[in-house]
């Protein structure tokens, strides 16, 4: 009989630790930090508190989480509101970036549309291929030329397209000296939120 066949058996035969308690008192068991060994029950006791300390740091994070989720939520509509109070273009493109950098604490921003200044191919080939925001840790073709002399210490980008319907009308791009802020596995759904809002500010005075 193995291992394998002993916990098949207790498994399967619950009546055996009906009849046979005063021996499962007898058993000692290393304990999990070492030094000395436990009674099972006193070995459960202590998985059962290693559980709850993972049971009480995973509901930690996720209380965490649901509070930056709610703060992106009211700087995002924060953002959204303040577009809209724009009346023209030029207004517009100040304000994206500087709302990004108030509101979002985003150390760099850049904001480029094809209307006013038109794209290499290799740059337009890729914003129309990228579909939806995507973060990197280093600039796409001449972009990181776009934030002037810091561009030598960005080390992370979020690429956000912009569109009009299917056509891409512009880029607008976020940056930092921290490789953390932005890097490939982040999540982009505000990202995306930020590209549709500007997108939506922006259109009324763009040629179609």
């Amino acid at each position: 009989m193995n291992a394998d066949d002993v916990a098949h058996f207790l498994l399967n035969t619950p009546e055996f630790f009906e009849e046979y308690a005063d021996t499962l008192a007898q058993i000692n068991l290393p304990h999990p930090h070492g030094g000395r060994t436990i009674s099972l029950g006193e070995r459960q006791l202590l998985a059962l508190r290693e559980k709850n300390k993972m049971l009480e740091k995973r509901l930690h994070e996720l209380v965490e989480y649901a509070r930056e989720n709610d703060a992106l939520q009211r700087k995002l509509h924060e953002f959204t509101d303040a577009l809209f109070a724009a009346r023209d273009l030029s207004t517009l493109r100040e304000m994206i970036p500087r709302l990004l950098r108030d509101i979002f604490a985003v150390p760099h921003v850049a904001l480029h549309l094809w209307q006013l200044s038109p794209p290499s191919m290799e740059l337009l080939v890729f914003t129309d291929e990228l579909g939806k925001p995507a973060c990197l840790h280093h600039g796409m073709h001449d972009t990181a030329q776009w934030f002037g002399e810091a561009a030598g210490q960005l080390h992370s980008f979020a690429y956000l397209p912009l569109y009009a319907g299917s056509v891409s009308i512009g880029l607008l791009v976020l940056a930092s000296e921290d490789k953390q802020r932005f890097y490939p596995e982040m999540g982009t759904v505000f990202l995306q939120y930020i590209a549709e809002s500007a997108c939506s500010a922006l259109h009324p005075y763009l040629d179609h």
